[in-house]
This record gives structure tokens, C-alpha cells and sequence, in this order.
């Protein structure tokens, strides 16, 4: 490991640490250390560095700004990768958004509707980074990243380049090729639609205000727990099961909403962990349904 970080400082990626802490990166103030933390700052740092974590054969993951996301308290064994600030950025240029994977999603909503582009809105409420919705084929409100996508770039694991296309993508339920190939998620074009700002402005509001009051968004979270199985949520049936309010250490499945488990201050990964499987345990002998997870676990377990 010296070696790399050696390679790494020589081939000048940015921000380069052993043992990180990452509590402190996650929405949800859970997480141990990884082995290595990077934060390179352009497309050419992340290249560089993706090429010689290959060529070490050193495993890496990505991490956004830590929603939809659950660190193992035993930490990250290999690399973990946050875009710096090189990738948080956005232009328009008339109905075309290009954005930097890093760039705030709500704030790219908001940014497009003060241009009188709609076709984001559903983004309004959708915590995290312009890359980790693309990443997630991220939705809500009968939409999502597959209908506006126009392009993408990204860097894949052997530090090699390329723009894919929407039909490129392999977009389903939360879902994208990503999936199956390792890459990372540099920049995102999106193809939007004139629209009135004052509606645009008005369905932001209302997400918003929707999103205050059915949604644990003033306690540490990170966002939907488990994906919504096909036609019901996983609200519903969380809470039709009497699970609202069940803890495991300071856990909770939250009490405001069902699909949500809130860290009242001190909880582990391992608490979290628990609960979910407590409450795909219950759901699945309550309702005969599986709750799939949507948030990421990353680390040794």
C-alpha cells in the first residue's frame, strides 16, 4: 500500500489518506476507516489514479455524498473515491444541462428551473450527487434519470474513458449498467423541456413541502431504506407490519416514515443492519414480500 500512495502523491491525485475515518462522509454519521481515501480533482486524476489501483489489483468503491449509503463499522478494506471539486459544476446551453457527477441532484433541479427547463422536478426531493442518480437510475413522482438522459461520461475501472449514449445505459428499476461494469460516473448531459418557471417553481415547493413533512430529513438518514416492490411500497407494508418505532441500539425505524431508519446518535452499522433484516424478516412472513435493499453497503462485514 505504501508503494501506491507513493504513486499516487508522485502522480499528483489530489487528496491522498490512510485509514480515514468515514463517519463523517455519510449521511447517516456511520462508518469505519478505509484503507485508502481519494479525492482527485479532474477527469485526468481520476484516470490516473483508477489505472494504478488496477494495477496494484487494489479494490475500490465509490462514495458520493454519502446518502443511500451504509459504511461498515469495520471500515473499507482497499481504495474509497470522492470527486473533488472539479466535478461540481454545471452549464446550460438552451434545452441542454451538462452537470458534474458530483453536483448536488437537488440543486440541479432547482438551478434548472430558474432556467425554465422542466423535466426535473422529481429530483427535488432526492438526496446525493448528479452521479450516484445516474448510477441508481434515481426516481420519484413517475419519473426518472432514463427519460431526460442524453449522454454520459465515464471512467472505467482500468482508467480508460468513454460517452455512452441513453440506450447504453441498460436503465431499469434502479438500475443502470453500472451495475455489471465497473466505471465511474464523471459527467452527465440531460435533455430538458421549456417550461414556466413559476410551475416549475411551484412543483418544486410542493416536493419540498411534501418531503418535509412525510420524511426524517432533520435527523441523521439516508434516504429509502429498501426499494418499493412492484405495485406497493415498502412504506406500507413497514408500517402495516407494526414496525414503525422498532430500534436496535439508538436505530429506528423511523416513525414518521416506514421506510426510513434514523440514527438517534451512537448507532452502528452493525444496528442498522439488524433492524433491516428484522424488517424484511417480519415483512416477508407478515405479506409473503421481499424487501429488496436500495441503500449501498459498503465494507467489511
Amino acid at each position: 500500500m505504501q508503494q501506491l500512495v507513493a504513486e499516487l502523491e508522485q502522480a499528483r491525485i489530489g487528496y491522498v489518506r490512510l485509514n480515514e475515518p468515514l463517519a463523517g462522509y455519510t449521511t447517516w454519521k456511520i462508518g469505519g476507516p478505509a484503507d485508502l481515501f481519494l479525492i482527485p480533482g479532474t477527469e485526468e486524476e481520476l484516470s490516473a489514479a483508477l489505472t494504478l489501483l488496477h494495477r496494484h489489483g487494489v479494490p475500490w468503491c465509490v462514495l458520493g455524498r454519502g446518502s443511500n449509503t451504509l459504511v461498515s463499522d469495520k471500515g473499507v478494506r482497499g481504495a474509497v473515491i470522492k470527486l473533488g471539486d472539479g466535478f461540481d459544476d454545471v452549464r446550460f446551453e438552451g434545452n441542454t444541462v451538462i452537470a458534474g457527477a458530483s453536483y448536488s441532484f437537488i440543486k440541479l433541479s432547482v438551478m434548472s428551473g430558474k432556467e425554465g427547463l422542466t423535466g426535473l422536478e422529481f429530483a427535488g426531493g432526492i438526496p446525493g450527487t448528479v452521479g450516484g442518480a445516474v448510477y441508481m437510475n434515481a426516481g420519484a413522482h413517475s419519473s426518472d434519470i432514463s427519460r431526460i438522459l442524453q449522454s454520459v461520461d465515464i471512467t472505467w475501472e482500468d482508467g480508460s474513458r468513454a460517452v455512452l449514449g441513453n440506450d447504453q445505459m441498460a436503465f431499469s428499476y434502479r438500475h443502470s449498467i453500472l451495475h455489471e461494469r465497473r466505471g465511474i460516473v464523471t459527467r452527465a448531459v440531460f435533455r430538458l423541456a421549456n417550461g414556466d418557471r413559476k410551475e416549475i417553481a411551484a412543483a418544486l415547493a410542493s416536493f419540498k413541502d411534501r418531503r418535509l413533512r412525510t420524511q426524517p430529513l432533520q435527523m441523521a438518514c439516508a434516504g429509502s431504506v429498501f426499494r418499493n416492490p412492484p405495485n406497493d411500497h415498502a412504506a406500507r407494508l413497514i408500517e402495516a407490519a407494526g414496525l414503525k418505532g422498532q430500534r436496535e441500539g439508538a436505530a429506528e425505524v423511523s416513525q414518521l416514515h416506514a421506510n426510513f431508519i434514523v440514527n438517534h446518535g451512537g448507532a452502528s452499522a452493525e444496528d442498522v443492519l439488524t433492524l433491516m433484516r428484522r424488517v424484511q424478516q417480519t415483512v416477508e412472513q407478515t405479506y409473503g414480500v421481499s424487501l429488496v435493499p436500495e441503500v449501498l453497503l459498503l465494507g467489511e462485514r
